[in-house]
């Protein structure tokens, strides 16, 4: 995985629209956000659907919610509003469509994005959404949902002054979220082939919040920052020429939400729920407005 608003920097104007994004007074006020613009026809999240809502698990259709387990600090997917406690974004937009479908709303509780698995398998939260990247270990632990698809893009100050190759970035001191398969899988591995070659290491500044990372790569504090795609180019676009995306996008995998591994009935309603929001047009809707159409997919599945 990923994230992004630039916090306390100028100049920002958020692309995309929020569909009905739901907020939980357990959120931690944030220091600022990129704003939600308007669109004319936001897309309906549409009526529940019976069969799928059956396959709800009981705790959650008698609370009538889903407790999401979410990182919101990972513009445009998810991030904390202006309000400084509304969770908004394209994550957030498509769950609570999702939601929706199944006959239930979202509540989102703000988290550290590598405690929110563990908080799923401990049953702190029903579900989580934050643009996790499906890999085999974290499905050896969870059931995951295929909704998007994102590969990785590297960013550095505009003109790239440290000429920062992503694939040869020894010497040079890299950002990134803690927690991403960008730092756990990635960057591991570009570490040791420099190693290998006698080459100085990377120096890596690993942060809490992807907000934290981009910021570092504005200040100067980092010479590049590596994360999702949507992220990476959100923040070129966010930083009013600033930073520039630096070589091409790779290894691109899909996202899927997150629900107990004892869960399958629940996981599959989920998968099933997104092909009803396909086909009634608000899954493209939803992506169209953030600017995230090339991420689309139509294999929504459990585990794949």
């Amino acid at each position: 995985m990923r994230r992004l608003p630039l916090l306390a920097m100028t100049g920002m104007v958020a692309v995309g629209l929020t569909l009905s994004a739901c907020g939980s007074d357990s959120l931690e006020p944030g220091s600022g956000s990129p704003s939600s613009p308007s669109a004319s026809t936001p897309a309906s999240t549409g009526s529940a659907d019976a069969a799928l809502a059956e396959k709800v698990p009981d705790k959650i259709k008698s609370a009538g919610k889903i407790i999401v387990g979410i990182d919101a600090s990972y513009a445009p997917n998810e991030f904390i509003g202006n309000d400084g406690k509304t969770v908004e974004g394209m994550d957030v937009d498509l769950f609570n469509a999702v939601a929706a479908k199944l006959g239930v709303t979202a509540e989102y509780q703000n988290a550290g994005f590598d405690t929110i698995i563990l908080g799923v398998t401990g049953g702190k939260y029903d579900a989580g959404v934050s643009s996790f990247t499906i890999n085999d270990d974290r499905k050896k632990e969870v059931n995951m949902v295929s909704y998007f698809n994102a590969g990785t893009q590297w960013v550095a100050k505009t003109g790239n002054p440290k000429n920062v190759d992503p694939n040869n970035a020894c010497g040079l001191t890299i950002g990134v979220q803690k927690g991403t398969v960008q730092e756990t899988d990635d960057l591991p591995l570009k570490q040791k082939a420099c190693k290998d070659a006698g080459k100085p290491d990377i120096t890596l500044v690993v942060q809490e919040k992807q907000d934290q990372v981009t910021a570092d790569v504005v200040s100067g504090k980092t010479d590049a920052m590596l994360a999702d795609s949507p992220i990476g180019l959100y923040a070129v676009k966010q930083t009013n020429g600033q930073l520039e995306a630096v070589g091409d996008i790779y290894d691109a995998a899909p996202y899927g939400f997150v629900v107990p591994k004892d869960q399958a009935d629940f996981a599959q309603a989920i998968a099933d729920a997104l092909k009803a929001l396909k086909a009634d047009g608000t899954y493209d809707a939803v992506l169209k407005q953030w600017g995230n159409e090339s991420g689309g997919i139509t294999d929504f599945a459990v585990n794949p």
